[in-house]
C-alpha cells in the first residue's frame, strides 16, 4: 500500500484501476479490505481508491490533537488532492457512509454521485450515543475479540457466520486487527456528528444509489428507507438475504447495482 501524510496523520491507500475515479470509504471496524470483492470488480472499468481512514488498518492517529468526525473527511479530501484528483465518485459503508455525507458537505462540488451502503443519516438517539462512548470505553479495556466475537452475528447474516466462512473470517480477521483506541477514537467522535439527515441531505442534489440488506439489524431497511425519502435524485435497492454486509455476503449482486448505476449515470447524469 501506499500512503501519504496529510492532517498530521499518515493514511495508507491503494489505487486500483484506470478511469473515472471511485472513493471507496469503509465501516467501522475494518480497513481497505472490505472492499476487496468491489476493488476487483470497479477497477475493470474505473479507478478505484481505497483508503484506511484515520485510526484503522495502517492509518494513524494524531499524536495528542483530538479527532472530531469532521476530520475523517478532510482526511480523505487531502488524499484526493495529493493524488490529483478534483472529482469523483463516492461510497461508503455503515460508518463510512456518514465519512460521505460530511465529504460531500465539505465539497460538494467535487463530487459525481453518492452510493449509500448500509448507513443511516440522523442522530443517534440518547441511548445509542451513550452506547457509542460505553463501547469506547470497553474496546480500551478488553480490547477487540471479545467485542468481534460477538458483533459478527449482526455485521453478517448469522446464518452466514457459518454458511460462508471465508466471509466471516475475513470480517472478524479485519475487526480483530484493529487498534482498540482507532475504534473508540471514532466512536467516540461518530458520537457527536451533526444531523446529517436535516442539515446535509436536503442540499444534495447528484444522482445517489442506496444499497441495504433485508436483513440488516444495525441499519435497517426503515432507515435506507428515510435516506431516499430525504434524497432528490434516489434509487433504493435492498439486497435478499443479507445483513449489515451485503457487499460480503453477496458481492456478485451488490457489484452489479452499483455498476448498474455508475452506467446508468455516465452520460445522461440520471438513472
Amino acid at each position: 500500500m501506499a500512503s501519504v501524510k496529510v492532517n498530521n496523520v499518515t493514511i495508507s491507500y491503494q489505487v486500483t484501476g484506470t478511469g473515472e475515479p471511485i472513493l471507496l470509504v469503509h465501516g467501522h471496524p475494518f480497513d481497505h479490505t472490505m472492499w476487496d470483492p468491489q476493488t476487483k470488480a470497479f477497477s475493470k472499468l474505473y479507478q478505484v481508491i481505497a483508503p484506511d481512514v484515520r485510526g484503522y488498518g495502517k492509518s494513524s492517529l494524531p499524536k495528542s490533537a483530538p479527532t472530531r468526525f469532521e476530520d475523517y473527511a478532510t482526511d480523505l479530501l487531502a488524499l484526493m488532492d495529493a493524488l490529483g484528483i478534483d472529482s469523483f465518485h463516492l461510497s461508503g459503508l455503515s460508518q463510512g457512509g456518514q465519512i460521505i455525507m460530511e465529504i460531500f458537505k465539505q465539497a460538494p462540488s467535487r463530487i459525481k454521485s453518492l452510493i449509500f451502503a448500509d448507513t443511516f443519516a440522523s442522530l443517534d438517539t440518547p441511548e445509542v450515543k451513550q452506547g457509542r462512548y460505553d463501547t469506547a470505553d470497553r474496546l480500551e479495556k478488553e480490547g477487540m475479540d471479545t467485542y468481534s466475537d460477538e458483533v459478527i452475528y449482526k455485521m453478517i447474516r448469522p446464518e452466514h457466520v457459518v454458511s460462508q466462512p471465508a466471509v466471516s473470517a475475513h470480517v472478524l480477521k479485519m475487526m480483530k486487527a484493529t487498534l482498540p483506541k482507532g475504534a473508540a477514537t471514532a466512536l467516540r467522535a461518530r458520537a457527536e456528528r451533526i444531523d446529517y439527515l436535516k442539515d446535509v441531505l436536503p442540499t444534495i442534489n447528484i444522482p445517489t444509489l442506496v444499497i441495504v440488506g433485508r436483513q440488516d439489524e444495525f441499519t435497517p431497511v426503515t432507515k435506507a428507507e428515510e435516506l431516499q425519502q430525504s434524497l432528490q435524485n434516489c434509487k433504493l435497492v435492498i439486497i435478499e438475504d443479507a445483513g449489515h454486509m451485503p457487499n460480503l455476503e453477496h458481492p456478485e449482486e451488490f457489484n452489479k447495482v452499483v455498476l448498474d448505476f455508475l452506467e446508468a449515470i455516465s452520460d445522461s447524469g440520471s438513472f
